[in-house]
């Protein structure tokens, strides 16, 4: 959040707004995702469950070198600096892995909503995990805005929520990326 000030702005007009920017992204969704980490109508109760599911869908579809352990302690750890749901239903946990080359993503659509301590108070049922390497830091920002600025779009939501299997919700989302 920023504050928007111009050099006459009276203090009673000062008012917090939120916005994103990014820049020239050359990674695609498509290059972080696959229709394998995706699954649908996921049974979670809490965010910790929905955290170890994403965990486990990254180890079962993912290069051996991945430890399931390793990926949910990752992201525990960034969720507890503050809640990664973006508001309208969707969170983004994202973490950091040690001894990493590669940026990847998996993606689950709950079976019912969830408290991720959003700012709008709505149950979250989209969540877009993201883990990047250890020492990956612009990339990482700009893929984070990018998946902010998707999930910002209300028909895409309501695309995935009403999606049958992993390969609509893969198509939905790599569709958007295509067309934006």
């Amino acid at each position: 959040m920023a504050l928007c000030v111009g050099a006459k702005t009276p203090a009673h007009a000062i008012k917090p707004i939120t916005f994103i920017c990014y820049h020239d992204i050359t990674m695609q969704i498509s290059d972080i995702i696959t229709p394998e980490r995706i699954a649908t109508q996921v049974p979670v109760a809490s965010k910790k469950r929905a955290l170890e599911t994403l965990s486990e869908l990254f180890v079962t579809r993912s290069p051996d070198t991945l430890d399931a352990h390793d990926i949910f302690n990752s992201l525990i750890a960034r969720e507890r600096l503050g809640t990664t749901a973006i508001d309208h239903g969707v969170a983004i946990p994202h973490g950091r892995l040690k001894n990493s080359t590669e940026t990847i993503g998996a993606f689950v659509q709950l079976a019912d909503g969830i408290d991720c301590d959003a700012f709008d108070h709505q149950s979250v049922n989209l969540m877009f995990a993201l883990l990047v390497p250890e020492d990956s830091t612009e990339e990482h920002l700009q893929l984070l805005a990018r998946l902010a600025e998707m999930f910002s779009d209300n028909e895409l939501r309501e695309k995935l929520r009403a999606a049958a299997n992993s390969q609509s919700l893969y198509d939905s989302l790599i569709d958007w990326d295509r067309n934006h």
